[in-house]
């Protein structure tokens, strides 16, 4: 059957390869697989050598504008319709896309020497002649593979083997999921138990794995080895996994190849981030096809005005040729790389360092944000946590007491507890004996139920192996899956219960005393976002107790302990205090009891279908009348600067929302503490709904509310999104800040679409954690922050910050002057071309309505590059105000969300400015036109070129020694070039006074009415930026 499965295979693979199968994967033996696999080869690539350039063309094409130019720069090669030489139509139109090809080509390299790299890595693989060296991507699907320490896993693999003595290693997963901590993980124990590397190829064994899927927290599959006696059957979960991209982080591990190429976990989970057009790009866009509009309207005209004599089709086609300046082509060039250079300046600003710009074609949406959403933890806040309170109760320790605990502690470690009789002892010493083994048993709960593992570095004086042997105290680290559990393991270090040496199967505790207890640990179960919660199942070495720890979230623990009447009010005012709850409980197990549920745990984890609800019904028969031990309280510290930021952005007339998994009093909490909601206003926390009507009460007691801030949670917002989505985001909108809490990474999504169909306006989502990537993805602009959880968020953001201080000055300061600049370049561009095209109208018109082209080939050229280029490109320098001013007044950020800079109220008066200036110096040319035709070419192109750089330095506000340079430069450049152009412009004659006098004439003319308006305007109405300036 084996051989014909081959032969049928390589039809399946031109069919697609979308079919995923589960698959048997034996050990050290490739050739035995049943069906195809992908080579493992990484590939980032967008384009291949072939499909690069149409690709690329097709891209610069689909733009109604690039397209326009193509169709243009073709009509050159039908003779009846040439104008002119090639080159005036195809050197411009070679430019812009020599330009863009370039930069895709430069990425495309970039990519591909990247990926290269990683293919080309050199790996140890085990096979029946020893170990050989093989690239990654000639890994194939059941090799055996050695990984060292610090090296890539480099395709997703089974865990066999480990050199640790420890039996399990760690893995550092940041590459993957975005999360800083390292992760445990566990080798096949029957293959861990063979004596050497080598006998993996003796045994004869398979994994049964599912088939590749996108899930990187969880794998089902199984271990048989066939020859054993009898045959041993495992079960795999994710602790045995070693997904491709994590780094080996201790000791050296071989493992069994099951996934490659594109069925890797960590290529299944790259989506293809939806590239972002900027609402700026779209309005240009927009302008064009109005432009393009008035070009088609102008040539029907020039052919009505000829009676539509002759072929008069061919004369509407030399029309069009002739005005096709109306729409600039250096437009989008200039705009390009005008965006270059803010993205520039934005890595460069000193007061913002490690802001990094990944998407470069966006800078001008940051200029009119109105909707920020923020995540809470690690961004608004540090993820550091802070021990802050342990509440048994009865009584409470906070920050200045905890002395009094390690007294307590230190009490019960030293105090022989049996040889008082009761009978003689005090009441008071009776009392003070239950509270102090109350503290110690809460303390020792808390040592003892975590995930995390002490390692010890080699420092100064000591090495690693004789720390580890002494449990030195100064070269201890805390390795684990989140900053709660090493804060709590390092306040009960400080009351003087030390966790000091960690396995897979047993833990050490060093007393105050010195004295060192071993736990044996039976079974962990660890913490998952459904569940809430962990636990663990020790044995106490000296006395041989059987204890199961246990500590979770109080909406889930309150159901779990045994009743009392404490622990929910006082959850409830540790949450109002800015903390984060964690319930400690605990019960006695006999042996027995343990046995039995041992063997029922087992038998759940070795079932293939509903794995994971069998395993959680045989856990859940534990988690019953537990005995609750204390709750615990850690304070996750605001960032730096929060409070001034989230001030600016309030006056700049952003609306932040913050959208955090936390539980609500803790959000809303922070809330106040970040000052997002201000001291005197309202909160209106929206009641838990589940029905259509509760949803319809609610929020009408909402609507009666006025300017108050929403508080709500994922579950009741998802009910009023799915009955009353347009009402609830009416209201919504109207508040001054809004708390999701509870929000899933895809409902964080939903909301930032939701607030863009529904207002129209712009989104910014800020975020550091894996959790925040699909919200980021989807604003107009996500910013990502690099924090404690690792790089993921700012790897997938478009702008990534350090700090979330750094983000007022990132919209405040850069974003408005992109968004200013753009407009201003823009518009320019725009007047540049349509002077010219104006100029060219009046001389047609003059020339009784002929298609003649004024300028001939290089002068068209020379005038939209050269010439005016440098003093054009020179306004993204230009800013209103000093940025110490944008920063102080944020008001001014308010004015740019009314989209004035680029409207069409502004591109009409510039259009207006273009046609009074073009008819002016051409019909002033004509005026003092002389004998021949060279003269009026002369005259009016000179005059043309001074008031182009006239108007810009008329334009400008703030000057920069650049604008001057390029001034000169274009100036010079037009002088200098003269020489060259004796066959359309008389030489001799430009050296006459008379061409000089009429030059200025028609150039002052043309500029000063409108330095005079803006003289006037500055005067009595006055832009509210100039007031602050003044």
């Amino acid at each position: 059957g084996n051989s014909l499965k081959m032969e049928c295979c390589p039809w399946s693979r031109c069919c697609g390869m979308g079919d995923f199968r589960p698959r048997t994967v034996w050990l050290g033996h490739p050739e035995k697989r049943e069906q195809r696999y992908p080579r493992n080869v990484i590939n980032n690539q967008k384009y291949n050598f072939f499909t690069f350039l149409p690709a690329v063309l097709f891209h610069q094409f689909k733009y109604f504008y690039n397209l326009y130019f193509l169709l243009l720069a073709c009509s050159q090669f039908i003779n009846e319709l040439r104008l002119g030489a090639l080159y005036t139509y195809w050197v411009p139109l070679g430019l812009v896309l020599a330009i863009t090809i370039i930069r895709e080509a430069v990425e495309e390299i970039r990519c591909y020497l990247r990926d290269k790299e990683m293919n080309s890595q050199i790996y140890s693989k085990l096979s029946t002649r020893g170990t050989v060296k093989v690239k990654s991507s000639g890994i194939q699907v059941g090799d055996l593979i050695i990984v060292e320490k610090n090296q890539r896993v480099p395709a997703d693999m089974i865990f066999l083997r480990t050199s640790e003595r420890n039996g399990s290693c760690f893995l550092r997963t940041d590459q993957l999921d975005g999360e800083t901590d390292w992760k445990l993980r566990l080798p096949v124990a029957c293959t861990q138990r063979l004596p050497t590397a080598a006998d993996l190829l003796q045994i004869r064994s398979y994994v049964y794995a599912e088939e590749p899927n996108i899930d990187i927290h969880n794998f089902i599959g199984t271990f048989t080895r066939e020859d054993g006696d009898p045959p041993v059957n495992e079960s795999l979960s994710i602790e045995n996994t070693l997904w491709a991209s994590t780094v080996v982080a201790s000791g050296t591990v071989v493992g069994v190849v099951i996934y490659t190429g594109k069925e890797l976990r960590s290529v299944m989970n790259t989506s293809n981030p939806r590239h972002k057009v900027g609402l700026f790009d779209l309005e240009v866009n927009c302008l064009t096809k109005i432009l393009f509009g008035a070009l088609v309207v102008v040539s029907l005209v020039m052919v009505a005005l000829q009676h539509f004599a002759g072929r008069w089709y061919l004369q509407i086609v030399r029309f069009l040729l002739l005005f096709s300046n109306i729409v600039p082509i250096s437009l989008r060039v200039n705009l390009d790389m005008g965006k270059m250079v803010f993205s520039w300046m934005i890595k460069k600003d000193s007061k913002i360092p490690g802001t990094m710009v990944r998407a470069s074609t966006i800078p001008e949406q940051l200029g009119r944000i109105s909707y920020l959403l923020t995540d809470k933890t690690g961004t608004l806040t540090l993820n550091e946590m802070v021990f802050r309170r342990l509440h048994l109760g009865t009584v409470a320790y906070g920050m200045d007491s905890m002395d009094e605990v390690q007294s307590h502690v230190f009490s019960a470690y030293t105090q022989p507890s049996h040889d008082l009789p009761a009978s003689r002892a005090p009441a008071a010493t009776k009392v003070r004996k239950t509270i102090s083994s109350r503290v110690h048993e809460a303390v020792k709960a808390i040592a003892l139920v975590h995930n995390v593992t002490p390692v010890y570095e080699a420092n100064g004086v000591t090495d690693q192996a004789e720390a580890e042997q002494h449990y030195e105290d100064t070269c201890r680290v805390y390795q684990a899956s989140s900053p709660d559990e090493v804060s709590l393991v390092q306040w009960t270090e400080s009351v003087g219960l030390t966790l000091v040496g960690r396995d897979q199967s047993s833990m050490q505790l060093r007393t105050p005393t010195g004295q060192i207890l071993n736990f044996t640990i039976l079974q962990i179960f660890p913490f998952t976002y459904e569940s809430k919660r962990m636990g663990i199942i020790v044995r106490d070495e000296s006395t041989g107790e059987i204890t199961f720890y246990m500590k979770g979230a109080d909406v889930v623990m309150a159901a779990i302990v045994q009743y009392n009447d404490w622990l929910e009010e006082e959850c409830g005012n540790m949450a109002r205090e800015g903390l984060r709850v964690l319930v400690v409980s605990k019960k006695s197990l006999t042996e027995e009891q343990y046995q039995d549920f041992e063997a029922r745990y087992v038998q759940a984890k070795l079932s293939v279908h509903d794995r994971s609800l069998k395993v959680a019904t045989v856990i859940e028969s534990l988690e019953m009348e537990m005995e609750l031990l204390c709750l615990t309280g850690v304070e996750d510290q605001l960032q730096t600067d929060v409070r001034p930021t989230l001030e600016i952005l309030r006056n700049a007339g952003i609306k932040v929302w913050m959208l955090t998994g936390d539980k609500l009093e803790t959000a809303t909490c922070t809330a106040k503490n970040a000052h997002l909601i201000t001291r005197n206003q309202d909160i209106h926390i929206f009641r838990p709904v589940t029905t259509r009507g509760e949803a319809h009460l609610e929020l009408n007691a909402f609507r009666r509310k006025h300017d108050c801030a929403l508080v709500i949670s994922g579950d009741s917002l998802e009910v009023c999104l799915k009955y009353y989505e347009y009402e609830f985001m009416e209201l919504a909108c109207q508040c001054p800040a809004v708390v999701c809490c509870r929000c899933t990474p895809t409902q964080k999504a939903q909301i930032v679409r939701l607030l863009q169909e529904r207002t129209g306006k712009l989104t910014c989502a800020v975020g550091d954690g894996g959790n925040d990537v699909s919200m980021i993805q989807e604003a107009d602009c996500g910013v990502g922050v690099e924090g404690k959880e690792g790089k993921q968020a700012s790897l997938a953001a478009d702008f990534s910050v350090t700090q979330f201080k750094h983000l007022g000055r990132l919209l405040m300061v850069h974003g408005r002057n992109s968004y200013k600049r753009s407009a201003a370049l823009s518009q320019f561009v725009i007047h540049r071309s349509l002077c010219i095209s104006t100029m060219q109208a009046v001389f047609s018109s003059v020339f009784y309505f002929a298609s003649v082209p004024l300028y001939q080939g290089f002068l068209i050229i020379g005038y939209s590059t050269i010439y005016t280029m440098f003093p054009v490109f020179s306004l993204v320098l230009d800013k209103d105000v000093k940025s110490e001013v944008a920063m102080l007044y944020p008001e001014l950020y308010k004015d740019l969300l009314k989209g004035r800079p680029l409207s069409f109220k502004t591109f009409l008066i510039w259009v207006l400015i273009s046609i009074y200036q073009g008819s002016i110096i051409m019909y002033g040319a004509l005026l003092l036109f002389e004998s021949e035709f060279v003269h009026i070419v002369a005259i009016s192109f000179t005059s043309l070129i001074l008031t182009e750089l006239l108007m810009v330095a008329l334009t400008i506000q703030t000057w920069h020694w650049l604008m001057i340079v390029g001034e000169l430069l274009s100036l010079a450049c037009y002088v200098a070039s003269l020489v060259f152009l004796h066959e359309f412009i008389d030489v001799y004659f430009i050296t006459t006074v008379s061409f000089l006098w009429k030059v200025t004439v028609i150039t002052l003319v043309s500029c000063l009415p409108l330095y005079i308006l803006k003289y006037l305007r500055r005067r009595f109405s006055p832009p509210s930026y100039s007031k602050l300036t003044t």
